[in-house]
């Protein structure tokens, strides 16, 4: 059996570093421009050099996504850009409009092109037609189930891919074609803006009724609210491994690095478990799916891979994550008295049980024995998130290990 790539994703120079050290085979980042995801930190044209050395130098790929459905003043823009990344070499560009796609043709045709799930890929005589195009990979609508992906594979080249998202955030719209985002708001979601919509609380207001506002409520007739589940395919890998699918992505360029790491770690020993026995890895589920748990997370679904979708895929009373741990820091260097430089992302302190999450699979139980500030003084507690600290976490830390504190629940 062919061993699927695991794609995941990154929203910052920080958070590739983790996504590659916790088992990532290929890593997709934003620009500065032309992304989905204009609220990411997103890459500067220097921090996609430095991102695509670390990676390479792991054996990681980095694909960049320039993925909007462009307008005519983005079109002049677009041209530049891919002359700047020409002279980077990036492994891939994510396209999915045909404008853009030309014009990446035509500046950097050494360039793989991957085609977005954004063109709505349905079909096996849409992915023969971007394949007859030059596209190397097409990325499947998340609309479709395992048997029509079987039945895409079975029509189309070997050497074209197919990439298919497996876990994370699921747009209400097809394909994530939606125009709320430019309704309510003024921003245009197809331009790498959404403000979501989807996941703000609804009522119904009656016409003759002004300013009488009812609540929403589901029966068996179904419901109006737009927020949907979380996908995740943890417990159906075996399914996914079988259906010739060539890429796994993740989906969460907006997730932050603990949220990265814990589900990056979690498919990969997953995956790696089955290749070497399905009895390996149905043993361990247990572990994959409290691991999985942990994350910052909605209610999950298994999306439309078994057909129309049975369980209920919308969340009706509210729009929010659940949080299993906190993201305390990661370890970028440790100095001679042992103590480790984390860049603080929540407050913690002195005394305070944490945990030391390795890329390996191992989570650390520790006690926090000393914190200091960048200049070595001596500190109870670190109240404020961004500041740069030594830490001595009474345990093991090493470089890009994560620190994090479990919740109450």
């Amino acid at each position: 059996m062919k061993k699927p790539e695991l794609l995941v994703p990154a929203g910052s120079p920080e958070v590739l570093r983790v996504a590659v050290v916790y088992g990532a085979d290929a890593v997709y980042i934003g620009g500065d421009a032309f992304g989905l995801r204009a609220k990411a930190k997103n890459f500067s044209a220097e921090e996609i050099r430095e991102g695509l050395a670390f990676a390479h130098a792991r054996g990681v790929k980095v694909y960049i996504t320039a993925n909007i459905l462009a307008h005519n003043e983005d079109l002049s823009g677009v041209r530049a850009y891919f002359e700047e990344l020409k002279e980077i070499g990036p492994d891939a560009l994510i396209i999915s409009d045909p404008g853009i796609f030309s014009i990446a043709k035509e500046v950097c045709p050494e360039i793989e092109i991957h085609i977005s799930t954004q063109a709505n890929n349905t079909n096996y005589a849409t992915f023969l037609f971007w394949h007859r195009l030059g596209a190397k990979r097409v990325v499947s609508a998340r609309e479709l189930s395992l048997a029509e992906l079987r039945e895409i594979r079975a029509n189309i080249p070997k050497e074209l891919e197919i990439e298919t998202f497996l876990h994370g955030s699921m747009c209400i719209s097809y394909s994530g074609r939606c125009l709320l985002s430019n309704y309510l708001a003024g921003r245009d979601a197809n331009r790498g803006e959404c403000t979501h919509p989807c996941r703000w609380k609804y009522a119904v207001m009656e016409e003759t009724r002004p300013g009488e506002y009812f609540p929403v409520y589901e029966n068996e007739r179904g419901t109006y609210l737009f927020n949907s589940k979380d996908l995740c395919m943890i417990e159906y890998l075996p399914e996914l491994m079988e259906a010739g699918i060539d890429s796994f992505k993740i989906e969460g360029r907006m997730k932050t690095a603990l949220y990265v790491a814990t589900v990056a770690r979690t498919y990969r020993r997953a995956i790696d478990d089955y290749l070497e026995s399905e009895e390996r890895y149905r043993i361990n589920l247990p572990w994959y799916q409290e691991q999985i748990r942990s994350c910052t997370t909605r209610p999950f679904t298994t999306g439309f891979f078994f057909g129309k979708p049975s369980e209920e895929t919308q969340i009706y009373d509210n729009s929010t994550y659940t949080t299993g741990y906190t993201y305390l820091g990661i370890v970028s260097e440790k100095n001679e008295d042992g103590l480790c430089r984390i860049e603080q992302r929540n407050k913690f302190s002195v005394g305070e049980e944490i945990e030391i999450m390795k890329p390996d699979g191992r989570n650390l139980s520790v006690t926090v024995r000393r914190i200091t500030d960048i200049e070595g003084n001596d500190m109870d507690a670190a109240p404020h998130a961004k500041q740069v600290l030594w830490v001595d976490p009474g345990g093991p830390a090493e470089l890009y290990d994560l620190l994090r504190r479990k919740e109450c629940s």
